[in-house]
């Protein structure tokens, strides 16, 4: 199901995959593996970042479509930032105000995607 197929439903995406904000333990054993990774939790808000360096733009470019089609399938899209051969990449879930699981799992699969 895509976000589109979601919103159109009854229940909209919320009622379909919507994960709760981390607390706690599990939010900064999350938050310790990502940094490992190079991540970093922003000074001002609740939201980790990284900066992601390829060979040229159609690498950069290559990266941020196989994302995209990962976040579609998520309902989750990361906030993000490319010039010629840096992504730039925010991420936070909007709607509980925070983390979540649905950011910690983008992060580690764009890690993935860079290897």
């Amino acid at each position: 199901m895509s976000c589109n197929d979601a919103n159109q439903s009854d229940g909209g995406v919320d009622a379909v995959i919507k994960k709760p904000k981390l607390e706690s333990d599990a939010r900064e054993e999350m938050l310790k593996k990502a940094e490992m990774r190079g991540w970093k939790l922003q000074s001002d808000r609740d939201a980790i970042e990284k900066s992601f360096k390829f060979n040229d733009f159609s690498e950069a470019w290559g990266f941020m479509s196989r994302v995209s089609l990962k976040a579609e399938e998520m309902c989750h899209h990361p906030e993000w930032f490319n010039v010629y051969n840096r992504v730039d990449v925010t991420l936070s879930t909007h709607d509980v105000g925070g983390l979540s699981e649905k950011d910690f799992s983008l992060a580690e699969f764009m890690d993935t995607c860079r290897r």
